[in-house]
């Protein structure tokens, strides 16, 4: 079996309570930095307020996990000055290893992978930005200006040379990837989509996780894609299943209290998100 794939789902109603863009920022690089610590491949932003306009939010969200995830180096090239990224100097680096920190072209290795842009036509192929102090070449043109690939070192002779590189052939952790979820009853399309091998709702109504950790032991080594739903401290899970006249455990593969004898009454988003990692990544090595 290759490299499993877990993706998380968080609502959209993430931020509603946080008033601040520099608080809203926060919040979201927390949520960035735990999905990139536990190595999630996905991260899924579904609507859960179906009276509220949640596209602003989403769209918040999704650029600033999306920034995050981009290294260093390129996101001049890749993000232009917009408002919603005035406080992105408070969100901590993701330090994962495609934000690489040499920054040159004598130390790279023949075999190592980079994320880069396509800066420019060339004779032989097209120049790439890699976050070294020159372009490098890949001698193929199908690629746009402005695109952003992976690539992996073939040559560091005089000029570097790369060739594309899919991300599941990528052997180290690679980042996330963002998605919206954003119809009516996203979410409940989303858990019926057949996509995922095993999806596991987290709620404090669910079993507590040492019930049922044996039998979710066996599951998560037999599945390859992994999905683990957050609801809203405001509206549970349960509470949107209704909405969708489903029953949860019915809809999903096991419900579970990750933090049982809770000592507050609710437990927020970017809370839970942490908690469940960790014990997920101790039992099963997330």
């Amino acid at each position: 079996m290759g490299k499993k794939k877990i993706a998380i789902a968080i609502p959209a109603s993430i931020i509603s309570d946080t008033p601040h863009l520099r608080e809203k920022t926060s919040k979201v690089a927390l949520i960035g930095r735990a999905a990139a610590i536990f190595r999630v491949n996905e991260i899924i932003i579904y609507r859960d307020d179906r009276k509220a306009n949640q596209y602003k939010s989403t769209d918040l969200i999704v650029t600033l996990l999306a920034y995050m995830e981009t290294p260093q180096y390129l996101r001049k090239r890749l993000f232009k000055r917009d408002p919603r990224l005035q406080y992105v100097g408070i969100v901590p680096p993701l330090r994962t290893p495609h934000h690489p920190l040499n920054r040159k072209a004598e130390s790279l290795k023949v075999g190592e992978y980079r994320e880069g842009v396509v800066l420019s036509t060339a004779e032989d192929g097209v120049l790439v930005d890699i976050g070294v102090e020159v372009p490098v070449l890949m001698r193929i043109k199908q690629f746009a200006v402005g695109k952003r690939l992976a690539v992996k070192i073939t040559s560091v002779d005089e000029q570097v040379e790369v060739q594309t590189a899919n991300r599941n052939e990528i052997p180290d952790y690679w980042g996330y990837e963002v998605a919206e979820a954003m119809e009516k009853h996203a979410l409940a399309k989303l858990l019926l989509s057949g996509r995922f091998d095993l999806i596991i709702a987290t709620s404090k109504r669910g079993s507590k996780f040492t019930a049922v950790a044996g039998e979710l032991a066996r599951r998560w080594k037999e599945a390859s894609s992994i999905l683990l739903v957050f609801g809203s401290p405001k509206r549970g899970l349960y509470e949107m299943a209704s909405d969708w006249r489903m029953n949860l455990n019915d809809t999903v593969d096991f419900v579970v209290n990750t933090i049982p004898e809770q000592g507050t009454e609710t437990v927020r988003t970017e809370e839970a998100l942490l908690a469940s990692l960790a014990i997920l990544n101790v039992q099963f090595g997330v």
